[in-house]
């Protein structure tokens, strides 16, 4: 092994170790890591930012653009009528769920399906007195697999082409992938809703079990403002931040008027009554210092603490989400977005901690108070995602059939070869702006930029592993057992690899580093490349035992009440099944001697 080589092993070794960590979100370790082979110079600093252009990133950006236009087009009322009669009867519900969400999922963003059927899903769940936990997973897992079925329906499918294209002059076609990745993906959603929901564990369930999850009742009083407080004509504002943003004001009582989220920025007056919602210690210490009377604990439930202008929903931390990471003190929810924060729970617990204080994660499941008008592009704003459960219903605006039609059409573009994926889809875009189907600012706010600057930085990474001559040091071993063992073990043997990987990292980082590993072992081997890259592509999309290997299974955890250990019960077997089905599929539709 030489210099360049051991330099690249250590870079990928170490971000490997900083995605399984997770402390650092994916695409900063990604740009580290970039910078480090620049620095260290296996990669040019000419070439550092040629992923930016690549035709795989400006394709994965028009796919998630395009994605967040058919959310707002309303087509997916249609797909959703299909539940009504199955959610009686526990194996054609989620049956039913993973059909929809992964015919959704071929067409659209993965994590863009979830996010559509999430809160149907979950309201359905309530309605049939069903465990969340029996039908959140099987979503998320029916979104991966719905993904493998098209080239748009998951990136690694448009990374795997974009590496074909490299090396072939010819990228995979809109439909090459649908013969293996149906075939998986019947084989995994008839797993799935016949047994694998079994393997789950019953939890968040609907009713009682889910309202004792925020329990603000206990923590809740009433306070008055007397004619002796330092705080009579400040502002509510001014109260929170005394508590350092442990407490919301969640009513203000004023002579006979009962104001329910009331804006921070509102003049307290004598006689005042505020129902705050704080833990004891926090009370005490804004009663003191403020010179309040406690004038009993309120005996208001969640039901009482919203109105026709005022709601309450739950609404969970997407990845990427601009709470992330951070509190609800130093993001002045109820100043810059007029929300209160009443509850927060994570794994299906809530979280004690004082909620000011708490750094919110990916996957958290917070209790939200504010006006119902504002709140859809305040959580909009803030990457939030709202459950159906409660009463509040954030109505998406309503789009047209010129969206679908745009989106067919650019699709057809491509099935027949008249243009490439990136400039269709881009041209659909552009179509829907100029037409005002899509306005600026949701163009740019509906593309995941996390996901775009990691494969940006992985592709130079990715590149340099194969000029510098590591992808045959990682594949030689794999080359060498050709001797003893058959080309469709081997093919099985790195698709397990693969699978691995895609457990712990993102998928699309996956596809960039093992994608030119399959070009050379098949080269190596004589064989076809195409059946070792379709393999690199259902095996990268195969991230079922964490969470934290794709977005849509992080997405699910709170609201399912996961914990890290769950997945591997549904998602081993489903592994397995996967392993079994595709490796005699790939070899038939694609075969070695291509």
């Amino acid at each position: 092994m030489n210099t360049d080589q051991l330099i690249i092993f250590t870079i990928i070794g170490l971000a490997l170790v900083l995605f399984i960590w997770g402390k650092i979100r994916y695409d900063v370790v990604a740009m580290m890591a970039l910078i480090g082979a620049v620095i260290f110079g296996v990669v040019p600093a000419d070439e550092a930012f040629l992923g930016f252009g690549h035709p795989a990133v400006i394709t994965v950006a028009a796919v998630l653009i395009i994605s967040h236009a058919l959310q707002n087009s309303g087509i997916i009322e249609l797909a959703t009528k299909f539940l009504e009669p199955a959610a009686g009867q526990p194996v054609l519900h989620v049956l039913a769920l993973t059909t929809v969400v992964a015919i959704c999922s071929a067409f659209m963003n993965n994590v863009g399906a979830l996010a559509l059927m999430l809160p149907i899903a979950i309201g359905s769940a309530y309605s049939s007195k069903r465990p969340t936990s029996e039908v959140l997973m099987p979503l998320s897992f029916g979104s991966l697999l719905g993904g493998l079925t098209t080239l748009i329906g998951t990136p690694p499918n448009i990374i795997i082409s974009s590496f074909r294209q490299a090396e072939t002059g010819q990228n995979f076609a809109m439909f090459d992938f649908l013969p293996v990745g149906l075939g998986v993906a019947l084989a995994g959603i008839a797993f799935i809703s016949l047994v694998g929901w079994r393997f789950l564990p019953k939890r968040s369930a609907g009713g009682s079990d889910r309202q004792k999850l925020f329990q603000i009742e206990d923590y809740i009083a009433d306070v008055r403002i007397p004619e002796n407080s330092p705080y009579v004509g400040h502002r509510l504002v001014d109260l929170e931040t005394l508590a350092q943003g442990n407490v919301a004001v969640v009513a203000l009582v004023r002579r006979e008027d009962r104001m329910l989220a009331p804006s921070g920025y509102m003049r307290l007056k004598v006689d005042d009554i505020l129902t705050l919602e704080a833990d004891t210690d926090t009370l005490q210490k804004v009663v003191d210092e403020a010179n309040l009377e406690i004038v009993g604990s309120a005996e208001d439930s969640s039901q009482d603490l919203q109105s026709d202008r005022v709601g309450i929903i739950e609404a969970v931390v997407t990845p990427g989400s601009r709470l992330e990471g951070r509190t609800a003190h130093n993001m002045q929810l109820h100043t810059h977005h007029g929300i209160n924060t009443l509850g927060v729970a994570r794994q299906g617990q809530p979280v004690h901690e004082r909620i000011g204080r708490v750094r919110f994660m990916a996957g958290d499941v917070l209790l939200l108070q504010g006006i119902r008008e504002e709140m859809p592009e305040a959580l909009a704003s803030l990457g939030l995602l709202p459950l159906a459960e409660r009463e509040l219903s954030l109505v998406r605006k309503k789009g047209s059939i010129i969206t679908p039609l745009l989106f067919a059409f650019s699709i057809l573009l491509v099935v027949f070869g008249i243009l490439p994926p990136q400039i269709s889809f881009l041209a659909a875009v552009g179509t829907m702006v100029l037409i005002g189907e899509l306005n600026l600012k949701d163009l740019y706010e509906s593309i995941d930029w996390s996901v775009i600057v990691l494969l940006a930085a992985m592709i130079p990474v990715g590149m340099a592993l194969e000029t510098t001559g590591g992808t045959m040091v990682i594949a030689s071993p794999l080359i060498g057992l050709s001797d003893h063992l058959p080309v469709w073990a081997i093919l099985a043997l790195m698709m397990v690899i693969t699978m691995m990987l895609s457990d712990v990292m993102n998928n699309a980082a996956t596809a960039v580093l093992m994608a030119p590993i399959a070009i050379l072992i098949a080269n190596e081997l004589g064989v076809s490349i195409d059946t070792f890259l379709i393999a690199v592509a259902i095996a990268s999309s195969s991230t079922y035992l964490t969470p934290i290997g794709h977005q849509s299974n992080l997405l699910v955890m709170g609201p399912g009440g996961y914990k890290f250990g769950d997945y591997w019960r549904m998602g081993l077997p489903l592994d397995i099944i996967i392993l079994v089905v595709s490796i005699p599929l790939i070899l038939w539709i694609w075969p070695l001697q291509g």
